[in-house]
């Protein structure tokens, strides 16, 4: 996967710019990206992030952003990351620059953005708790499962997992054809 941080901070920085105070509680936006994700493959086929997402104990995540905001990324794989986004301060991650608007945020496209739109919403209103409870219905996120039932601290949610709980038809063919688009993409950057 070629996972954009640039991207990430910008989804996350969305966020914190909704909030009027120029930062996000650190739970509700990861649940907030996620939601993102499923949000945006249901109205286009296809995630937000190119990244690995996993059940934990507190919902669905998606892997490489949660670090991110922990701060577990090495500063040579920051990728832009801390242009955009303070480190973590309490429970909060909050913009580098709070004159920051989201038309600043040239890594997501209209489409993307009105998708943010539609998330913050639908659940801007909540915060990190109720979205925590959101997530653990199964009506709501199917694909999530507590990985704690089988010992574990995470376990991987496939993107046909995402399709097939949103209702998008042969969940394996087209994750499989956005894996291809993926290293095609990543094929053609590398030459």
């Amino acid at each position: 996967m070629t996972y954009n941080p640039r991207k990430a901070a910008q989804t996350v920085a969305f966020f914190a710019i909704k909030t009027g105070e120029d930062a996000v509680n650190v739970l509700k936006a990861v649940k907030l990206v996620y939601l993102s994700d499923r949000e945006n493959i249901s109205r286009h086929g296809y995630p937000i992030l190119d990244e690995r997402r996993v059940s934990m104990k507190n919902g669905p995540v998606n892997s490489y952003t949660y670090n991110h905001i922990k701060g577990e990324v090495h500063p040579s794989f920051d990728g832009g990351w801390s242009e955009i986004l303070a480190d973590r301060a309490n429970h909060d991650v909050g913009l580098k620059d709070p004159q920051l608007t989201t038309d600043a945020l040239d890594e997501l496209s209209e489409a993307e953005i009105a998708t943010l739109d539609g998330v913050w919403d639908r659940f801007g209103h909540m915060d990190q708790w109720e979205l925590e409870a959101f997530t653990h219905v199964s009506e709501n996120v199917p694909e999530w499962e507590d990985p704690r039932l089988t010992g574990i601290n995470s376990k991987t949610i496939p993107l046909e997992g995402i399709f097939d709980a949103i209702g998008i038809p042969s969940p394996v063919e087209h994750a499989a054809e956005i894996d291809s688009l993926q290293s095609s993409d990543r094929f053609l950057k590398g030459l």
